[in-house]
């Protein structure tokens, strides 16, 4: 029974794409002051950005429960099961509480659309039933990761988080945030409130400028993590040794489980927000120790994010050109000289042109799967194919099943490394194939 009613409440939630629209934070306010404002029950930290900020609220969430601290994580999207963007202590929500916070959140929507105030979107919904969840589960700090944006994201919603994080920006979801790097900037930096400490990734000096010019008007405490802040010490079977330049309660030298270079700038902006959280917090001034978050690194798993599914196969969720940039650079560390496959399809609002271009420097394909995602953002893959085909690949075969795609390419890797990447949804589909 339980199980026909949680396909009921999953379809219903799915259905919501179809005939609602994105509200206000106000309405997303008075949804969960409806609830009885679960959400001033924990403590929370808003984390935004373009790329990394899942692997940052995982770490953080990951140092947090290191501690003993009964934590709560929201993130998107998931790559398999919608129960993926609500942890608690690392486990999903299961399919009780799942909809438990289903009818809470769906009578008060109902409600509001009595009124004609609007029924609550599909995030926005699943935003409430996190922040029921949550309170229902007691957790002491919850790590809210924003859908899209930051400024009208309905998780900007939260009224006093401990900290923000902004991760890396680039040019991703332009027909919503700006077509300059500027103004997506501008639309991140709109998590930040006064008072309240933000640390950011300061890797592109536009998109800096703007974030510490809001963050002086807002009379935010605003620090940066500069590139060279932290330096690869050491790489290799999936581990990488890092060293700061802060310390963090003594130590400057930490490692991770990961293959991808990128995760170091992701774990050391992590790191210095715990940090700011024991310094400058009001709210909080627990301070995790260095063993504590060294245990945290060493710990954090984050699916689709380079995962090494087995043996020399690799699964990256990269799906817009700054992400291709750093996958493309992780290949490389990988591969060295040697040949590797590559399954690739993306998503129609993406730049692939230059997604394409950033696969093919210094990367030798020996075979490359293109395929289409599921669904109305599909690209057709004969398009796509025909752009890897005018950059100067080789061996390029369009394949219309994603799952097709990649059993073809494991069928045909003979000891090669085999690589998927382009869309969060193509990294869902094969590790649902995997199951």
């Amino acid at each position: 029974m339980i199980i026909d009613e949680m396909d009921e409440a999953v379809a219903y939630i799915e259905n919501l794409v179809r005939f609602t629209e994105k509200h206000s934070n106000e309405h997303t306010r008075e949804c969960l002051l409806r609830l009885g404002e679960p959400d001033r029950s924990f403590l929370t930290i808003h984390v935004a950005g373009t790329n990394g900020k899942g692997s940052v609220c995982a770490f953080l969430a990951s140092f947090l429960e290191e501690d003993g601290v009964r934590t709560g994580l929201f993130t998107s999207p998931h790559l398999v099961r919608i129960e993926e963007r609500i942890k608690v202590d690392e486990r999903n929500i299961d399919e009780e509480d799942f909809l438990f916070a289903f009818w809470r959140v769906k009578d008060v929507a109902l409600e509001m659309e009595r009124e004609g105030k609007g029924h609550p979107s599909y995030f926005e919904f699943l935003y409430l039933m996190a922040m029921v969840h949550f309170q229902r589960e007691h957790v002491s700090v919850a790590v809210i990761e924003t859908g899209l944006g930051g400024r009208l994201d309905a998780t900007n919603s939260l009224l006093s988080p401990m900290i923000t994080v902004i991760t890396a920006i680039g040019m991703d979801h332009m027909q919503y945030l700006g077509h300059t790097i500027e103004e997506i900037a501008g639309e991140k930096a709109g998590i930040m409130k006064a008072g309240v400490p933000c640390v950011y990734a300061d890797d592109n000096p536009a998109a800096s400028a703007v974030l510490v010019q809001h963050a002086h008007e807002m009379g935010v405490p605003i620090t940066g993590l500069h590139p060279g802040d932290y330096e690869i010490l050491s790489q290799g079977d999936g581990c990488i040794d890092f060293r700061t330049s802060f310390r963090y309660d003594g130590s400057d030298t930490f490692s991770i489980h990961a293959w991808a270079p990128y995760q170091v700038e992701n774990a050391s902006l992590a790191l210095l927000a715990a940090r700011t959280i024991g310094e400058k917090n009001h709210f909080w001034r627990r301070v995790l120790s260095a063993e504590t978050v060294k245990k945290g690194l060493l710990s954090m798993e984050w699916p689709g994010r380079m995962e090494e599914v087995e043996p020399g196969v690799f699964l990256d969720g990269a799906h817009n050109d700054n992400g291709i940039v750093r996958f493309a650079e992780a290949v490389r560390g990988i591969e060295g000289e040697r040949h590797a496959l590559l399954v690739f399809a993306v998503v129609n609002d993406k730049d692939y042109r230059d997604m394409i271009r950033d696969l093919l420097k210094g990367i030798f394909w020996d075979a490359i799967y293109v395929t289409e995602v599921r669904g109305s953002r599909k690209t057709d893959r004969a398009k796509i194919a025909a752009l890897f085909r005018e950059a100067g690949a080789e061996g390029v075969t369009e394949v219309e099943d994603e799952e097709r795609a990649y059993e073809m390419a494991m069928a045909d890797r003979n000891g090669r490394d085999l690589f998927v990447c382009g869309s969060l949804y193509l990294i869902g589909a094969i590790k649902e194939r995997r199951k």
